[in-house]
């Protein structure tokens, strides 16, 4: 054993004054008497001794040159040389993804074990070693800088948290690559299960990274896809595909919920190192909004992984509108304007039949023709030939060239008419719907609702105008389509997982985006662009987005976020040899290296502790006497014939 600071054992000095101190300390026996007269000389006598003392056997002096000896050895700092894994300047790179979470390793989860084995490195560190410390999840960052502070490097992995997504390997890997410039003697070390997956290959300058495996086991079931679909009108479908990473067959049940209610269940067998697709012949056919399975295991079966033995859905409408379209004499730009729309699907009726067809459709567009009976959906009129319930034809408006925009409406949102000009129209009211656009004369363009139909009607032929040639006309249109049907806030992707960027596209009245996360985090994000990005995508679970607009009213839609990661439901653990960097292999060890295994903490400990036994030995001499030692005290002076006679 040796010490880093040896000049501090020079501080053992300080026992020669506790020596001295306890040597020079006057002790006296206290002794009952029935006068002081005849003792006058002996207290003289005991002023003229001298004031040394011969040193005596004592408790108290002992604890306290112990404490003293274990504290000077502390600050001394002893070591012993131990084996390490690397020296110098270390980038250490800890696994922080969700396949670190399984528990094959002592009934611990791998996180643990590869925090123990950073920790073993920080604390054989040498003098002269610096250390980063690199969080590898779904977001890679450095939680420390190269430092010696062994402190620091150890609060830094007291307060490391386990991820639940893939691990960003590629900026792990570039942020600790940067650290070998100017450094004499450089090491990345890679503290993992494997799984890193394709990753690029390091610069030729940067050693190839030590690899510490964790990690026992491969046995893992996983729900590994979970969606569902449905055309417009019709009960969604639901499918689902459950893998069994293992080496043993398993008996699984898939458990689903709708709105957190127990609702189906599909059982079977999985073989080894395979994966089982569980339809659903049968549509869904009540309403849901969310949709959640659950593994359960009907045999015992070891699953060391439980992160994606749950998934959640949400119901996801393929919107294709089905829009039945008739035209008066043929219209060129509103076709070609329904055809570049995505999500309709157009019916194209005969104008001599007036009735119209027995099967649902979304919209009815109607262009210079009217049925015989209206339907009872919603509608695009464009120059209606007569009046009916629902609105009023007039006289005929002039040519202008004065069209403006009435009102704020989400439907004219960046429609600019002012070139648009208008060789005529007809007068046009409806007391249930909101004028959109206009001249001076009168309406050109109204929309509201009445009776539960959403309604739109242009007082003139768009033959009669340019509006077709300008580039309003597309952004109007797809306007209509939006009010009529809106689109979803946020797209539902298949397979958004943790760390996706969330691309919201708000409404056009909305002010202020509220997302609540499944541990129920709330994030309030005002409305400032066209296109916001939700990062905070940490959590697996289900995700409830609100959209509040400035007339207080909401809209909400749920989205769900899913491991479905192969690279992570594998758990099987990667020996050294097989770990593959770029196409190059990772060295498994590192060439012999020498560290510090210091003893400093369990001495400081030890005199902690002798010095609470020194505490109490002290106090337990200055105890207080009791009333009766007094009282014994003078009873022990009497006669052994008085004291027992008085027995």
């Amino acid at each position: 054993m040796s010490f880093l600071v040896p000049a501090a054992l020079a501080v053992l000095a300080l026992a020669i004054p506790i020596v001295l101190l306890y040597m020079l300390r006057l002790r006296r026996r206290e002794v009952l008497i029935s006068s002081t007269f005849l003792w006058r000389q002996v207290v003289q006598d005991t002023e003229a001794n001298t004031p040394w003392q011969r040193l005596r056997r004592n408790l108290l002096l002992f604890l306290q040159l112990l404490i003293l000896l274990l504290l000077v050895l502390a600050l001394a700092r002893p070591f012993i040389t131990v084996p390490t894994i690397s020296a110098g300047k270390i980038a250490l790179l800890l696994d922080a993804s969700a396949s670190m979470a399984a528990t094959d390793v002592g009934g611990g989860t791998r996180f643990a074990a590869a925090r123990e084995q950073a920790r073993q490195i920080v604390n054989t560190m040498n003098p002269q070693d610096v250390v980063s410390i690199i969080r590898v999840a779904e977001i890679a960052e450095p939680l420390t800088p190269y430092t010696d502070d062994k402190a620091q490097l150890l609060r830094a992995l007291d307060e490391l948290e386990l991820g639940m997504g893939a691990a960003d390997w590629d900026t792990a890997l570039t942020l600790a690559a940067a650290g070998a410039a100017g450094a004499e003697t450089f090491s990345i070390v890679l503290i993992s299960d494997g799984g890193i997956g394709d990753i690029a290959r390091l610069p030729a300058n940067i050693p190839q990274p030590i690899y510490v495996p964790v990690g026992a086991s491969a046995n893992n079931i996983a729900i590994t896809a979970l969606a569902t679909r449905s055309l417009a009108g019709a009960p969604p479908q639901l499918y689902a595909q459950v893998s069994n990473y293992g080496a043993e067959s398993a008996d699984i049940s898939l458990v689903i919920s709708l709105d957190g209610v127990l609702r189906l269940s599909r059982s079977g067998s999985i073989p080894p190192r395979s994966q089982l697709p569980i339809p659903f012949p049968e549509p869904i056919e009540e309403s849901f909004e969310t949709l959640a399975a659950t593994i359960t295991f009907d045999n015992p079966v070891e699953d060391f992984l439980a992160l994606d033995n749950r998934a959640w859905t949400v119901q996801n409408e393929i919107k294709t509108r089905r829009v039945y379209y008739v035209s008066a004499a043929g219209n060129l730009f509103l076709e070609q304007a329904l055809r570049s729309l995505p999500g309709l699907n157009t019916f194209r009726g005969r104008p001599e039949n007036k009735q119209l067809p027995g099967g649902a459709f979304d919209l009815y567009v109607f262009d210079g023709w009217l049925p015989n009976t209206l339907p009872v959906g919603d509608m695009l009129l464009i120059n209606p030939p007569n009046s009916t319930a629902l609105f009023q034809l007039g006289a005929a408006l002039p040519a202008s060239d004065a069209v403006t925009l009435a009102g704020d409406s989400p439907i004219t949102a960046y429609v600019d008419v002012q070139e648009m000009s208008l060789l005529g129209a007809r007068a046009l009211r409806a007391n249930w719907a909101e004028t959109l656009l206009e001249t001076p004369e009168g309406a050109l363009l109204l929309a509201g609702e009445a009776s539960g139909q959403q309604i739109a009607i242009f007082a003139f032929d768009l033959r009669d105008s340019n509006l077709p040639l300008l580039i309003a006309w597309p952004v109007l249109i797809a306007n209509l389509m939006d009010w009529y049907s809106p689109a979803d806030i946020v797209p539902l992707p298949s397979g958004l997982r943790i760390g996706d960027v969330l691309l919201i596209s708000p409404p056009l009245l909305a002010e202020r985006i509220v997302i609540t996360a499944p541990d129920g985090t709330v994030y309030d994000m005002p409305v400032n662009s066209d296109t916001l990005a939700f990062t905070e995508t940490d959590q697996l679970g289900l995700y409830r987005l609100e959209v509040f607009t400035a007339d207080g009213s909401a809209q909400s839609q749920h989205f769900a976020i899913n491991l479905f990661t192969t690279d992570e439901s594998d758990i099987a653990p990667v020996s050294e040899g097989e770990l593959q960097l770029g196409g190059g292999g990772l060295s498994g060890a590192a060439e012999e290296q020498l560290g510090l295994r210091e003893f400093w903490l369990p001495l400081v400990a030890a005199a902690l502790l002798v010095l609470g036994i020194e505490w109490i030995v002290y106090h337990r001499r200055l105890k207080s006497p009791t009333l009766l030692r007094p009282a014994r005290r003078r009873f022990n002076w009497l006669p052994s014939a008085l004291r027992n006679s008085s027995a």
